[in-house]
């Protein structure tokens, strides 16, 4: 028998509705809801990962077990879980949406590994809850395949974000509506267990401010910071103040890791931002081929575009405008909110030029490195310019002799490469003499910039791939992308898992196109 060691302080910490009643519904006054996981007729585990088991104490005859199975299929339960349901609002796309609450995901309990490190186990299209509105809790195998293997991808990349234990088929058929076009249709289902030391998001905040619930919104303040910030002392007077200025801290780092690999999230809604700084939700997300600072893979942003590409910093700030706005009732000082915002601008300004300054090899970051980095991104747009192979490339040009030959590969049209080549061998000659200033090597610094500028992402055509031989029980196709994501920046990766956007996934549903159906 598997055993974990539970230590379940959200449900025990914060009022909630224990009576189990799945039903949707309003819950005023409270955090959360009890919910058991509604069992599935036939659950085949399709993967997992080993890196993520260890952190849980888990051995591979455990996860191959028929106890395992069980449990993260939402059939069983282990000794100690307690599988809860929480309740959060949001913003969406820039409005209020009210009561919104894990409508898919069924949390089972907060475990502490042998190291002391705490982590929520998340079942993630297990079944009906409270918040599920109209939904039916459930995920299809499509969008869960995307979440697994995004999870792990993230991590390896060096990104802060939730991380996925395992992948289980349910055997039983989900209705979805992919592009929400009225053509639905039945998919096979599939649950991801998913795992972050908190999965607390900017929402949680927002829908107790917003019923006007200020004496269990301190406390939600309070628990936060006593189990997922313990460094800070709660009854310091700017207690607060630091609290605030982390979360702050860390949404600006998470925004400029996902710009140094062109990672778009695709939905930054403020109930899908972590108050840990973490990546979370992982629907239609996308890497950016050809480098296009408006885009986005979300087909239901595609005329605003509020969460593309180059949006997502300043929404990160205008969503914690909106947590600030939430926190004010309770905070001692409009003041310290103020130096929390100001505090996230300063350090995207800083994180920014210093993740610039490593992509491009350079030693410090001058201000005269601004304009020589925005006309080669404006250059890389008009010329349809791959961003990862772009920047892979870079990092074998020669100071002394620069040869545009070298990234020729990362053009998507040779059309385009000969028509913008003198503008490029203009650029490459005003890089090559900003590299003379410093004391360097070509090899330092191609070594350099291949530790930050990775050789492997987890392009949409990929996982689509994966997906569409999944679907025929072919998980190889999946494992073979697990395993080249363990190693984003080697360069000796499988060519064709390296390969550039090919011509026929342009327009092809799940590799350029993507919607929040799951």
């Amino acid at each position: 028998m598997i055993q974990f060691n539970f230590d379940h302080r959200f449900v025990n910490e914060l009022p909630g509705d224990a009576s189990g009643a799945q039903h949707s519904r309003a819950t005023p006054g409270l955090c959360w809801a009890a919910v058991n996981p509604t069992p599935v007729k036939q659950p085949a585990l399709q993967a997992y990962s080993i890196e993520v088991a260890d952190l849980l104490d888990l051995s591979r005859d455990n996860i191959h077990s028929a106890d395992f199975l069980a449990a993260f299929s939402g059939n069983c339960l282990l000794p100690g879980m307690t599988p809860y349901a929480t309740c959060y609002g949001g913003h969406q796309f820039g409005h209020w949406a009210g009561q919104l609450g894990d409508g898919r995901a069924i949390s089972l309990g907060e475990v502490i590994n042998q190291r002391g490190e705490r982590y929520e186990l998340q079942l993630k299209g297990a079944g009906m809850t409270p918040y599920s509105r109209r939904a039916d809790g459930r995920a299809v195998l499509r969008s869960s395949i995307r979440e697994f293997l995004c999870s792990e991808a993230m991590h390896h990349l060096g990104i802060p974000g939730t991380r996925a234990l395992c992948l289980i088929a349910t055997g039983d058929n989900v209705m979805r509506d992919m592009f929400y076009d009225g053509n639905a249709k039945f998919e096979p289902g599939a649950i991801v267990c998913r795992v972050a030391p908190s999965f607390t998001r900017f929402g949680h905040f927002e829908i107790l401010a917003s019923r006007g619930e200020h004496d269990l919104l301190k406390k939600l303040i309070n628990f936060t910071i006593s189990r997922d910030f313990p460094q800070i002392d709660i009854q310091s007077p700017d207690g607060y103040a630091q609290w605030f200025k982390q979360i702050c801290e860390s949404t600006a780092h998470l925004v400029v890791e996902w710009l140094r690999v062109g990672f778009v999230h695709g939905v930054m809604n403020t109930d899908n931002m972590s108050i840990l700084g973490l990546t979370i939700d992982y629907g239609p997300y996308g890497w950016t081929d050809n480098f296009d600072p408006g885009w986005t893979p979300n087909t239901t942003d595609h005329e605003w575009r509020r969460y593309c590409l180059a949006q997502q910093p300043p929404v990160a700030r205008w969503n914690l405008e909106k947590l600030a706005e939430a926190l004010a009732p309770v905070f001692p000082s409009q003041t310290m909110l103020a130096a929390g915002l100001a505090h996230f601008d300063a350090t995207l300004q800083s994180k920014l030029t210093t993740m610039l300054a490593a992509k491009f090899g350079l030693l410090a970051w001058r201000d005269e490195d601004t304009d020589l980095v925005e006309s080669i991104f404006e250059l890389m747009q008009r010329a349809e310019v791959d961003m990862t192979e772009f920047f892979r490339a870079l990092a074998d040009i020669k100071q002394a002799a620069p040869e545009l030959a070298v990234l020729e590969n990362a053009f998507y049209s040779s059309t385009l490469y000969r028509n913008h080549s003198a503008l490029f061998e203009a650029w490459l000659a005003r890089y090559a003499a900003r590299l003379t200033l410093q004391q360097d090597t070509d090899d330092a610094r191609s070594s350099r910039m291949n530790a930050v500028n990775p050789r492997f992402i987890l392009r949409n055509y990929l996982s689509q791939q994966a997906i569409d031989t999944a679907m025929n029980g072919d998980m190889s196709m999946l494992e073979r992308l697990m395993e080249a994501a363990r190693h984003p920046y080697d360069e000796h990766i499988p060519a064709d898992l390296i390969a550039k956007r090919p011509d026929w996934a342009i327009n092809k549903p799940g590799c350029s196109t993507l919607s929040c159906s799951s």
